[in-house]
């Protein structure tokens, strides 16, 4: 394989040149989300784009998981109000306007998966969490380990989900469910579910995918385009419109009381504290029970 240089990610072209590989690389960080990694997502889905020979594009994560947010370390634990993007000084007022154009740039990085003229597939291990899931469901495909978990915690406190596209997979009633608890569920759930295509063993996660990209791959270029561009005509104005607020609510939330006091938790007892306190309440063990979450 072929294989070009990026900070945040690795990128690769198959023998054939007909599969290409984004591969999310801060493992040490499990592939959370750094000011680098959008526009690299972005930069690489298009070179896809560009390449003759490529016909379907790949996202996966190196190391124990696909991604796991974005990294709280940055954005909360060590963030610092009025010198953080995402975390304004708020003592005289709170612009929306300013956290709306950070994070509709990284919205619109996530979006070019979902407006690639190639199919894009994402190979979820591990885990796929808050910001990890917008880069997920933006692929036209998901494939999942069956003990992987996704969902979106965040939606508990400190996010709204700026890709917005749970609705569009789940339907309104089961998109409301998983955002209103900020559950993690399994992948034999999110399959089970409607949110992803397949869950399969980690063992064969590998096999399953490649046995996809091979059948994909004999179809031309213009043909998979055409199939992807009737399909996505019947939802993508929608989509812009649901992200457009999904990512005015993501600024606000992280500036609510209540996100303001989450960083400074953060702040003050490590990041996973402050997400332990945020997501244990109400996640008995009946309940885990009773609603398959992992959380």
């Amino acid at each position: 394989m072929m294989q070009l240089s990026y900070k945040s990610l690795l990128y690769e072209i198959s023998n054939d040149g007909k599969v290409a590989t984004i591969i999310l690389n801060r493992p040490a960080r499990f592939n959370a989300i750094d000011p680098d990694l959008p526009g690299e997502i972005r930069a690489t889905v298009r070179r896809a784009n560009a390449d003759s020979k490529v016909h379907v594009i790949v996202v996966k994560g190196n190391g124990p998981g696909f991604c796991g947010g974005y990294d709280l370390v940055q954005s909360a634990q060590d963030a610092e109000r009025g010198v953080t993007g995402g975390s304004q000084d708020v003592t005289n007022g709170y612009d929306p306007f300013l956290d709306y154009q950070m994070m509709k740039e990284y919205t619109e990085c996530y979006a070019e998966l979902f407006h690639s003229h190639k199919p894009t597939i994402a190979q979820v291990h591990g885990a796929a969490t808050c910001g990890g899931t917008d880069i997920a469901l933006s692929c036209d495909l998901v494939i999942i380990a069956e003990d992987a978990r996704i969902g979106y915690t965040a939606t508990r406190v400190w996010g709204c989900p700026t890709a917005a596209m749970w609705t569009y997979r789940l339907g309104p009633e089961k998109a409301k469910r998983m955002l209103f608890t900020g559950d993690l569920i399994d992948g034999k759930a999110a399959e089970a579910m409607g949110l992803v295509l397949k869950a399969v063993p980690q063992s064969e996660l590998d096999e399953a995918v490649r046995l996809l990209t091979d059948r994909i791959k004999t179809v031309p270029i213009n043909q998979l385009w055409m199939q992807k561009r009737v399909v996505n005509s019947i939802i993508e104005g929608s989509v812009a419109s649901s992200q457009q607020l999904a990512t005015i609510f993501d600024g606000l939330t992280r500036n609510s009381p209540e996100g303001i006091a989450f960083q400074q938790l953060a702040a003050t007892r490590g990041f996973k504290q402050a997400i332990a306190e945020r997501d244990s309440p109400g996640g008995t063990d009946a309940y885990r029970k009773m609603w398959r979450s992992s959380l």
